[in-house]
């Protein structure tokens, strides 16, 4: 497929006029010329600071296309990047689902999001878009884990050098990883250094300081990869704009049994001691108590941040920031939650397994009464990859985890997830899932969630299940921990 901004001068009407220059700068274009005021499409606005017609960026594509079609010779000088002889070197044929969503990115001319479940091989349907693109390529991630690893598989697919934006290093290349940070601090300088833009869990993109990445490049090819778009404000509609069309989708459900582990979803509701079930009434008690008295929906969209000013206006309102905190640790974490915890990992001791929490207290907590190794965002990198490596290779076979796992980070060897506590949020246990269900010929994964009983941990567990992962699959517990266990 021909580039298609490079259309055949050919077929359209030429003007007998003096050519047009179309210029990058800042995260913009510019169009210059003693006829740039004739050629100017609607993707072009008069701007009196500088006294040129300027377009966005993200417009380089269709501007470039309006022009050449009416006619007009176009000195193109915005466009820098290359056409490098990129091949993937370690092949292997590509599932059906890959194949399908190459296909389907391909007939969207290019520029699309790629929705596949975590473990179903988004990475290798990049890498074959890579290669059929041709151009000068960024790959855009939400960690420094990320970039490191996307580094070392584009360095090892492609065979030549792969520049990093992000921890500190600033070095572009024909192929280029950078942090979302880092693409959106530099693409007003970059952003016509690349043709090919791959944005790796692309929910992150329309967030009003990432989405520069998108609107500050040039780029006429565009790849979005996650697992879940949704996103609770809804701007996850923006992707059409920034990167393209929803070009394809398969769910877990899907490509479960076959290209991902078949799976089980096993819900254990546990009960607080009587000491810590009078705790967490009173506690409770007195925090909705003040929210109600301020007049504060904690539902809405400002509750929290009303929630915060308001407790820092009295002693009574401190009293009921730390009555939050103290229910919300008795749901998340309790005693017996954590005899629960223990249980399970004896049970499963000859497997692989992965605790997630929601906080990092507990992650230490666990860690030192286990005797299991923890990583947390304060988790240096050099010791985030060797605690990874020592449990891929079987020298560790449990890991207690926060949230830097939820998403992204290669963990194959995990079959079996306990997720003691987190959000509400469905993208977050989707990606929790995720991390269990790299396929092993043999094995099934096994997913547990712990909930306290009659606490507002269940109403958070129902809404962050509200996914197609979950339905029908999902076992109910059988009553093993009755709901005011006596520890």
């Amino acid at each position: 497929m021909e580039d298609p901004v490079q259309l055949s001068l050919e077929s359209a009407p030429q003007r007998d006029a003096e050519p047009v220059r179309l210029e990058f700068d800042d995260g913009t274009l510019i169009l210059r010329g003693r006829s740039a005021s004739d050629a100017a499409t609607e993707q072009f606005t008069w701007d009196e600071r500088s006294d040129t017609w300027r377009a966005e960026a993200i417009a380089y594509r269709a501007a470039l296309g309006a022009l050449l079609k009416d006619g007009w010779t176009v000195e193109d000088a915005a466009r820098q990047y290359e056409t490098p002889q990129l091949e993937v070197g370690d092949r292997f044929e590509p599932y059906p689902h890959q194949t399908e969503a190459l296909e389907a990115w391909e007939r969207a001319e290019r520029r699309g999001v790629v929705v596949l479940p975590t473990g179903s091989g988004k990475t290798y349907v990049a890498q074959l878009a890579i290669e059929a693109a041709g151009r000068s390529t960024l790959v855009v991630v939400p960690t420094i884990d990320l970039m490191n690893q996307w580094s070392g598989i584009l360095e090892e697919s492609f065979g030549r050098d792969v520049g990093l934006l992000g921890g500190g290093y600033h070095e572009v290349e024909s192929l280029t990883v950078a942090t979302y940070d880092s693409a959106a601090m530099h693409m007003a300088d970059l952003g016509h250094r690349f043709g090919m833009i791959v944005f790796d869990e692309v929910h992150h993109l329309p967030s009003d300081f990432y989405r520069q990445a998108a609107e500050f490049a040039i780029a006429p090819y565009r790849l979005g990869l996650t697992a879940t778009p949704e996103r609770s404000d809804g701007r996850e509609s923006d992707l059409g704009d920034l990167v393209g069309p929803m070009a394809y989708r398969k769910s877990i459900r899907e490509l479960s049994g076959d290209v991902l582990a078949d799976y089980t979803v096993d819900t254990i509701e546990v009960g607080m001691t009587e000491q810590e079930i009078q705790l967490y009434r009173r506690a409770r008690g007195f925090y909705r108590d003040f929210v109600d008295e301020q007049g504060i929906r904690m539902s809405s969209s400002n509750g929290w941040v009303r929630f915060l000013a308001a407790t820092n206006r009295s002693e009574r309102g401190r009293k009921a920031f730390e009555a939050y905190r103290t229910q919300k640790r008795l749901a998340l974490v309790n005693t017996a939650k954590l005899r629960r915890l223990f249980e399970l990992m004896e049970r499963h001791r000859d497997d692989r397994i992965l605790v997630f929490t929601n906080d990092n207290d507990s992650v230490y907590r666990i860690s030192e009464r286990a005797l299991v190794p923890a990583i947390t965002h304060q988790t240096r990198v050099k010791e985030r990859k060797e605690i990874l490596a020592a449990f891929n290779e079987g020298s560790y076979r449990t890991i207690v985890t926060s949230k830097v796992l939820n998403e992204g980070v290669d963990v194959p060897k995990a079959r079996i997830g306990i997720v003691l506590s987190g959000s509400g949020s469905v993208r977050e246990h989707v990606q929790r899932l995720g991390r269990i269900l790299r396929r092993d010929r043999g094995h099934d994964a096994r997913l547990y969630e712990l909930v306290t009983a009659d606490t507002v941990e269940t109403s958070v567990s129902q809404r962050r299940r509200q996914h197609d992962a979950y339905r029908s699959d999902s076992k109910e517990s059988t009553g093993e921990e009755s709901a005011h266990a006596d520890d």
